[in-house]
């Protein structure tokens, strides 16, 4: 009996190991030097946003496992390997261009089923050696963010862009910068995820080389010039408080650059010199800063081109007085003809994604700051029923309160993909 037992326990420690091995990546990515560096590499990606990736490793509402190793399969295939997701949205469920489920009802009450569904995406990702870029709020409406926070913090439900406009809700969304009880119970969010272990790796979270960063939001914004110092100090704070918790894991902003900062270069300069912050952000979105419109849209391509050669210049030049990495994190371009069906041909979106990929690459080569973009975004094997979401429907790329297919990448998108697998050749050179 005591030699049965004596193997049963040596056993199930060598499961254990196995299990550990499979869930085990190959290091946290740090920086050296102003470049991103993994397992003594350095470290160069294509990665993409998946937003929806949480939800859809639930079993809950939502959820489809299946779906999900069928995503990261074929992404790991192509070489994308860095995944931009949202921890999870905040607030009521039930309400147009919306994300749902939520994962935080109300402050501090949490919807375990998505949590779970993050614990097993965290381990998926693991197991196939990809990282993950996590942020934490939002200053749009779609994942709850600001919005959840001001009314919880005593103001009231707050407008939302679909009944109001866009005009009224940035301006009601200014009041976050200063507000300390909304940022208070931001911070309360964060150490509850940081502090997390996931239950199928027994990982805690802040030693988790799955996580490449977090995030402290989706394009945070002051939303007005006035709520610039304000904004600025609630991102120290932020930052201070992550690192304060986290010494592994990088941290980042999610800022879109100037265009997040009102305009204002100086601000943007000065939220990424923060000695918390690790690297830098931007976003490029020629239709929604109308550098493009629906019926121009690949006419008006160079436009779109010759405005963001301009802009990553003038971010560039801030990241190497700096000595810090920048990621292009978010860039889209709709469809051909602002039609989202994914028979709709991508001629357009191909030709601004091998441009911007090409800026990208070619100052990485020359051994610039530039280390890493996530194009938005990916749709994968998403069948949309409906231009406007709805409950039921499969998740893609675009969040609700976008036409479904905008943005989307999806996996029918042969040419799209081609100029994508371009992209990652680039790169696993510099890697090697």
């Amino acid at each position: 009996m005591k030699n049965f037992l004596t193997l049963w326990a040596f056993t199930a420690l060598l499961l254990a190991a196995c299990q550990q091995k499979e869930t085990t990546s190959i290091g946290f990515v740090s920086i050296e030097n102003g470049h991103f560096v993994r397992a003594g590499k350095p470290y160069y990606y294509v990665g993409t946003n998946f937003w929806y990736g949480a939800i859809l490793g639930s079993e809950g509402q939502g959820g489809d496992r299946q779906r999900l190793a069928q995503e990261l399969d074929e992404m790991k295939q192509m070489g994308i390997d860095n995944l931009r997701i949202l921890v999870g949205a905040d607030g009521q469920r039930g309400i147009k261009t919306k994300v749902e489920p939520t994962l935080q009802v109300a402050p501090g009450e949490y919807n375990d089923t998505i949590l779970a569904g993050l614990d097993y995406l965290l381990q998926e990702m693991g197991k196939r050696d990809m990282v993950a870029v996590l942020y934490l709020n939002n200053s749009w409406e779609w994942s709850g963010g600001y919005g959840f926070y001001l009314e919880h913090a005593g103001l009231g439900p707050q407008p939302r862009p679909d009944d109001v406009g866009y005009p009224a809700f940035m301006e009601a969304m200014t009041q976050y910068a200063s507000n300390d009880k909304a940022h208070e119970l931001f911070y309360d969010h964060v150490r509850y995820i940081l502090s997390r272990t996931n239950r199928y790796t027994g990982k805690k979270y802040v030693d988790d080389p799955a996580i490449m960063s977090w995030q402290i939001g989706n394009e945070p914004r002051a939303f007005s010039k006035e709520a610039l110092p304000a904004f600025e100090r609630w991102i120290a704070e932020a930052a201070a408080l992550i690192r304060s918790l986290d010494k592994n894991h990088l941290i980042s902003i999610g800022s879109e650059g100037a265009w997040g900062c009102e305009m204002d270069y100086d601000c943007w300069t000065r939220i990424c010199a923060d000695k918390n912050v690790d690297y830098c952000n931007i976003h490029l979105w020629p239709y929604n800063w109308g550098w493009v419109k629906p019926d121009s849209l690949i006419e008006h391509l160079p436009r779109a081109c010759e405005n963001t050669k301009e802009y990553i210049d003038r971010h560039l030049a801030i990241c190497d007085s700096l000595d810090k990495p920048l990621v292009m994190e978010e860039f889209g371009y709709p469809r051909d003809g602002f039609t989202f069906s994914k028979s709709t041909s991508t001629k357009g979106r191909d030709g601004y994604y091998r441009y911007v990929f090409s800026l990208v690459a070619d100052n990485a080569e020359k051994g610039g700051h530039f280390a890493g973009c996530n194009f938005w975004g990916w749709g994968g094997f998403a069948n949309p029923k409906h231009e406007q979401w709805q409950v039921g429907d499969d998740y893609t790329g675009d969040p609700a309160q976008e036409a479904q297919g905008l943005n989307s990448v999806f996996a029918s998108d042969s040419a799209t993909l081609a100029v994508i697998r371009e992209q990652v050749g680039r790169f696993r050179k510099l890697k090697d």
